[in-house]
């Protein structure tokens, strides 16, 4: 029996400061991130992967994730730069991991939790305290059935 459902939407469920996936830099390229996947169904107890592809000219570029629960703000959870460095005090069940060959960016949840539901973000910039245009339309849902 399917407990948690992983969806990624393109609206957030408030107003957006912002309406690109394109986050302008200053350079001539853009940068960008976006949602791997629509939707996965998952168990209670499994390992869940949420992954945001990402377009970056910067190689000092720190990819981060986000948490946020039902009428509240976003709540940094973690960042990985582009060589493997990540947060100093990771999250319990938590890990990042880079993979700059395919530009991905992965936020791995294990063990699955009730407590787990929530909206998840990637960002290319700092979020809450920064550049809002990086975290919106890159968003995954963790839902109760």
């Amino acid at each position: 029996m399917k407990v948690l459902s992983l969806k990624a939407s393109s609206s957030p469920p408030f107003p957006p400061l912002a309406n690109s996936r394109t986050i302008s830099t200053g350079d001539s390229m853009a940068d960008s991130i976006e949602q791997l996947f629509t939707h996965k169904a998952v168990d209670k107890g499994d390992d869940v992967t949420l992954s945001c592809k990402y377009e970056t000219s910067d190689p000092s570029t720190y990819l981060h994730w986000y948490k946020q629960q039902p009428k509240s703000k976003p709540v940094f959870l973690l960042y990985i730069n582009l060589f493997g460095g990540k947060t100093n005090l990771m999250p319990p069940r938590l890990d990042v991991e880079v993979d700059k060959t395919n530009k991905k960016v992965d936020l791995i949840i294990s063990s699955a939790a009730v407590s787990d539901s929530d909206l998840y973000y990637c960002a290319l910039k700092p979020t809450v305290t920064g550049n809002p245009a990086a975290l919106y339309k890159n968003l995954h849902t963790v839902l109760l059935h």
